[in-house]
């Protein structure tokens, strides 16, 4: 069953290109049937999926970029040496329902998505918007020889949201991320005892988190955005952290541009959420932006 589930989001077809004035798509705050728009005008909060999808015939190209960590200054120019980049296709199918598809350059790993509006937030009706989000990415880079038994299915990890916002104002929006995560192969933590022994502690295949964020309306095309996503059944014994970002967006007319500051490098959900490595306390955390285009 996994293995058709696999191949139907890897394979999920993107047939046409529509041109359209993003601007405009993004100004408009509430349609003609009463449901409130625009909660986020990026579909990303900053990591996080936010509840916007794009419209019908939309084609999306988002670059997604993250330096190294700042915290080893000019030794490599404040992350510079160690960026990475996600290239990312997102097509509306129609007005509720997007696919898309990306490559990371961190660990080659590839993704499909879908993304489905499931309720709109409305003046006299529903208080919130609801989206689902499900996610299947393939880690290419791993390395058969380290494991015993190793099979194709150990590349996969399986993500699932239930993404749920209010337009609190005109210029205040929430995010709530509820997030089901199961990955084939339990990502690994390791503690090296003061005799040079190496443990290692695996989490559980099934992880539970929740995303929160917000974006806060600074004038027409600025904004402050920021995410954090709490990891419920992490390792005691665990290497990472919790994922902690913030940044600005700017708005034009054919693109959004994020800039942000996050302490996980890595882009697909499963990655920040589970492998966030930088400690913000330590001054441990990296530079990124996304860059999105829409055609």
């Amino acid at each position: 069953m996994k293995t058709i589930l696999t191949l139907l989001f890897l394979f999920l077809p993107i047939f046409a290109i529509a041109q359209d004035d993003l601007l405009g798509e993004l100004e408009s705050e509430v349609t003609d049937d009463n449901a409130v728009d625009a909660a986020f005008k990026g579909l990303k909060v900053v990591n996080f999926e936010s509840t916007k999808l794009a419209h019908k015939k939309d084609f999306y190209f988002i670059v997604s970029h993250r330096f190294g960590t700042v915290k080893n200054g000019f030794d490599d120019l404040f992350g510079l040496d160690d960026a990475v980049t996600q290239l990312k296709f997102i097509y509306g199918v129609n007005e509720w329902l997007n696919v898309g598809f990306a490559r990371s350059s961190l660990q080659k790993t590839y993704g499909g998505h879908i993304k489905y509006r499931l309720l709109q937030q409305k003046n006299e009706g529903s208080p919130v918007t609801v989206v689902g989000y499900n996610l299947i990415t393939i880690n290419t880079a791993l390395d058969e020889d380290l494991y015993t038994n190793f099979e194709f299915s150990d590349r996969v990890t399986y993500t699932n949201q239930i993404l749920v916002s209010r337009k609190v104002s005109k210029n205040l929006s929430l995010l709530l991320a509820p997030t089901y995560i199961h990955e084939n192969l339990a990502t690994r933590s390791f503690m090296v005892l003061p005799n040079d022994e190496t443990l290692a502690f695996d989490e559980e295949n099934d992880q539970f988190a929740v995303g929160v964020g917000g974006r806060l309306k600074l004038t027409t095309r600025w904004s402050i955005n920021a995410d954090y996503g709490i990891h419920l059944n992490r390792n005691d014994n665990s290497n990472f952290k919790n994922p902690l970002s913030i940044g600005v967006d700017l708005e034009t007319g054919g693109h959004v541009f994020q800039m942000h500051f996050t302490n996980a490098q890595p882009m697909f959900d499963d990655g920040f959420i589970v492998r966030g490595a930088g400690d913000w306390s330590d001054g441990d955390f990296y530079f990124g932006f996304n860059l999105s285009r829409v055609f």
